[in-house]
């Protein structure tokens, strides 16, 4: 999961980028980074960190130009240490091409074998987007071979790399002295929209809110497999570059990736959260008596509209029972599980009062390595609750994710291989309530009439690319345990020939 974001103004975008990154930093707070283009010349800055951290006044100062892309990461693939892995990536041939990327490839390791034998293209890092770059140049430069670069030839390239690409993917471009560029996967798992200002200036964004915050009106979402070309002087050009486009958001982004204010694909993620605490409802009515039941109380914050649904639903009063401290980064999304473990105290505080002689249900979006989850009842303990049950609004996370999530290993997943009973024992809850994947999937379902189902493979199993195998999960297993800790990341570095410039 990363948050990236392309425009294209009538006036200087540094400042722009800048402000829709922080829009979007809920998804990614490993590194930050942001192209601009003025003329034919690209102006670069990256580093690890978030975007307050990253970018200082003489760095903005550095990025001049009327048109750029920028991306907060969270890395899924590659080495989560490493700044010459931080997006955006950069190639001199053919035109110059900068290229970020949110989601993960999955035929990554045999592309990048392609790139060297046969396209004579050469791979420095371990990450999935310098593979895509490479595969974008290399059929940008075929398909524009002896003909002017048009938006036909764009589209030429781009329905070539998505015939070589599988995955998840949601990816924007610029090519230098031509125009900006983005497309969306087949399947539609990463999503991706577009709008305009009120003085026709052009935004593509992973969110609806960095539109929204940065006063564009949302025109709609990039249909899977379809690619939009904008050029310099600002015209859009749109095509279907796949022959078997289905819709297939990815049901993790409505559970917990997504900020609540967001639209996507149709859908509004904070209905689509009340919508999951209606039926989490009727799971805990049905699996105990409401009247032992004195408070529901959110984890906070993406569990929030659920928690309101379900305690209104089951009529007992919903309270805040957690205060959260807002500048400790999301646990679920920092890289390393000592650090994981370090910040959830850090994170969250109780208030004594809602807890002493209560029983307690607590709900969360979901729970996915159950270390959080255990500590926060513990806490609620401690607080004075009589007892302490616990709601998901997700289902159980039983299978490893290969689609940009930060699961992808099944030891680290609290629900695979045991029973309800097994993790509510480890948890220490006095019960443990969760969602149902087909309720979930129907009241999701509902709000966007049409739709060809969801990528919900952590909760079901199903890979909807259907190109997903049990090598898949050992490579990115063996991948993780390679990085090691970040104390070791010093003597893991790079060339730097990403174009990182030096703050």
């Amino acid at each position: 999961m990363c948050g990236i974001v392309g425009t294209l103004a009538a006036s200087p975008v540094n400042q722009l980028l800048y402000d829709a990154l922080l829009l979007l930093q809920h998804r990614g707070q490993d590194a930050a980074g942001i192209v601009t283009m003025q003329g034919p010349k690209c102006f670069m800055h990256k580093a690890r960190g978030m975007v307050r951290d990253v970018f200082r006044t003489r760095n903005m100062r550095a990025l001049p130009g009327n048109i750029g892309l920028g991306q907060v990461r969270y890395p899924t693939a590659g080495n989560a240490y490493s700044e010459e892995e931080a997006q955006p990536f950069y190639v001199n041939a053919p035109f110059g091409i900068v290229l970020v990327h949110n989601g993960n490839l999955t035929n990554a390791h045999a592309l990048k074998d392609e790139l060297f034998d046969i396209d004579r293209r050469h791979i420095n890092t371990e990450s999935d987007t310098e593979v895509l770059i490479n595969v974008l140049a290399h059929e940008l430069e075929l398909a524009a071979r002896d003909l002017p670069l048009t938006p036909k030839e764009v589209f030429a390239a781009v329905r070539a790399v998505q015939k070589r690409i599988k995955g998840s993917y949601a990816v924007i471009a610029l090519i230098a002295g031509y125009g900006l560029l983005a497309f969306r996967d087949p399947f539609g798992i990463r999503p991706l929209c577009f709008g305009r200002s009120g003085n026709g200036d052009f935004m593509v964004a992973s969110e609806s809110v960095a539109l929204e915050g940065t006063a564009h009106q949302l025109e709609r979402d990039l249909a899977p497999g379809e690619a939009l070309f904008v050029d310099l002087t600002g015209k859009l050009h749109t095509e279907q570059c796949n022959d078997h486009p289905t819709l297939n958001p990815c049901m993790f982004e409505f559970v917990y990736l997504a900020r609540p204010d967001s639209v996507m694909d149709g859908i509004s993620v904070y209905q689509a959260r009340l919508n999951m605490g209606e039926t989490l409802a009727q799971r805990v009515i049905s699996t105990m008596p409401p009247n032992e039941i004195d408070v529901v109380i959110p984890i906070p914050e993406s569990s929030r509209p659920s928690a309101m649904q379900l305690a209104h639903r089951i009529g007992k009063p919903y309270r805040e029972g957690f205060v959260k401290n807002r500048y400790v980064g999301r646990t679920f999304i920092m890289p390393g599980q000592g650090a994981r473990k370090k910040s959830v105290r850090q994170k969250l505080n109780a208030i004594g009062v809602e807890f002493k002689n209560r029983n307690v249900l607590l709900v969360d979006d979901s729970i996915v390595r159950g270390t959080t989850s255990k500590e926060i009842v513990q806490m609620a303990r401690d607080a004075g609750a009589r007892k302490v049950y616990l709601a998901s609004a997700a289902p159980p996370v039983r299978f490893p994710n290969v689609y940009g999530i930060d699961m992808p290993t099944q030891e680290e997943l609290i629900a695979h291989g045991r029973s309800i009973e097994e993790v509510r024992q480890y948890i220490g809850a006095d019960a443990l309530i969760y969602q149902d994947v087909d309720a979930m999937k129907r009241v999701v379902a509902a709000l966007r009439p049409g739709l060809a189902g969801f990528e919900a493979s952590c909760f079901d199993g199903h890979y909807v690319t259907g190109d997903v195998s049990l090598a898949d999960f050992a490579a990115i297993r063996e991948q993780r345990t390679s990085q090691g800790d970040e104390e070791d990341a010093g003597a893991r570095s790079r060339l730097a020939l990403q174009g990182r410039n030096e703050g």
